[in-house]
């Protein structure tokens, strides 16, 4: 499908904020109306949408922010729960729990960027993964786990969409809560989350392949934390008050 549109922009929808193509509504996929709960997220759609060249295909690679909004309300809203415990398992085996033996230089690096956010998970959540180094598998208590389940239940379905999709590419859920709760950007996220293919290209150099794919990672995770932001505070449910 090629560009068939003049204009995209943002209005007021009943329930929150919509992307208008030349005054029309976008829908979903699936057929849904693409509400959106912040100004923000919706002038940032509507703005992918206008910087699409004029009759240019439409790729939805393209637009990671639609991508985003449109998962979360045809697949999210109809599977919550699967996708919450989809996201939770990655507690299990956190990439941040497994350590390298060797080199030493690739040993320190990883406890001096990995180790702050499973402290910062334990004091956050009171979620204290067990970290393991070799072949080992780390056997995750549920004193553990439970708590960042709990985290991830608590995103709306927008935000579970992110979260979800950051948490897979990054193989971390504690990593994927960080940048959701602000406490990590999306720079720090890549490090981190691409810290054993960043130290390998450092020591025998850049492969174009290796890089071709760290590149699209940064461009993921920089899309999702954008998401997440754009929600602002849209992106929890509200606690229910006793």
């Amino acid at each position: 499908m090629r560009r068939f549109y003049k204009h995209a922009t943002a209005g007021q929808a009943e329930a929150g904020w919509q992307v208008l193509l030349d005054g029309k509504p976008m829908r979903t996929p699936a057929g849904a109306g693409l509400v959106l709960p912040t100004e923000a997220l919706a002038r940032a759609i509507a703005a992918e949408w206008d910087a699409v060249p004029d009759k240019a295909e439409i790729k939805t690679g393209r637009l990671p922010l639609t991508r985003l909004g449109a998962t979360g309300t045809d697949r999210v809203t109809s599977q919550r729960s699967r996708v919450i415990a989809d996201t939770a398992k990655y507690a299990g085996s956190d990439l941040l729990c497994y350590r390298a033996t060797d080199p030493v230089s690739l040993v320190e690096r990883q406890q001096t960027l990995w180790q702050p956010w499973l402290d910062w998970a334990a004091d956050r959540y009171g979620a204290r993964l067990v970290v393991t180094s070799g072949t080992s598998f780390a056997d995750q208590p549920p004193s553990a786990t439970a708590p960042l389940a709990d985290a991830v239940a608590r995103h709306s379905d927008l935000a579970l969409a992110a979260l979800y999709n950051l948490t897979h590419i990054a193989g971390s859920v504690v990593l994927a809560l960080a940048v959701s709760e602000r406490a990590l950007d999306a720079a720090g996220a890549y490090a981190a989350a691409e810290l054993d293919a960043l130290y390998q290209i450092e020591r025998w150099g850049e492969d174009p392949t290796a890089q071709a794919r760290l590149d699209g990672v940064r461009t993921d995770i920089a899309a999702t934390a954008l998401f997440l932001e754009l929600l602002g505070s849209a992106r929890l449910i509200p606690r229910e008050t006793p």
